[in-house]
């Protein structure tokens, strides 16, 4: 199994940036994908990116040259940094990990992009 905790989010105006980061309860060495996903008010989950093990990224298109995904490895944490924030970006986001067969979610830490 797999626990992951989220934190990071936050109240910022437009324009702003924050940093989500992602803890893990094992090596993230041994999980292939990791990723980032959002859910707004009335709205499904959406992916915002995800990251391989070798590196390998990959961003939904509204957040392509704002947001960057990283991880560390030896911290067992994945990070989203997101710069130029948009009120379109308020939402929930949750941390993704996909080992072995099943996928697993953190609890989500709320973002609100706001003035």
């Amino acid at each position: 199994q797999v626990q992951l905790v989220e934190s990071g989010g936050g109240l910022v105006q437009p324009g702003g940036s924050l940093r989500l980061s992602c803890a893990a309860s094992r090596t993230i060495s041994t999980i292939y994908v990791m990723g980032w996903y959002r859910q707004a008010p009335g709205k499904q989950r959406e992916l915002v990116a995800t990251i391989t093990t070798a590196g390998s990224t990959n961003y939904e298109d509204s957040v392509k040259g704002r947001f960057t995904i990283s991880r560390d490895n030896i911290k067992n944490t994945v990070f989203l940094q997101m710069n130029s924030l948009k009120p379109d970006d308020t939402a929930v986001y949750y941390c993704n990990a996909f080992y072995l067969t099943r996928p697993y979610w953190g609890q989500g830490t709320q973002v609100t992009v706001s003035s």
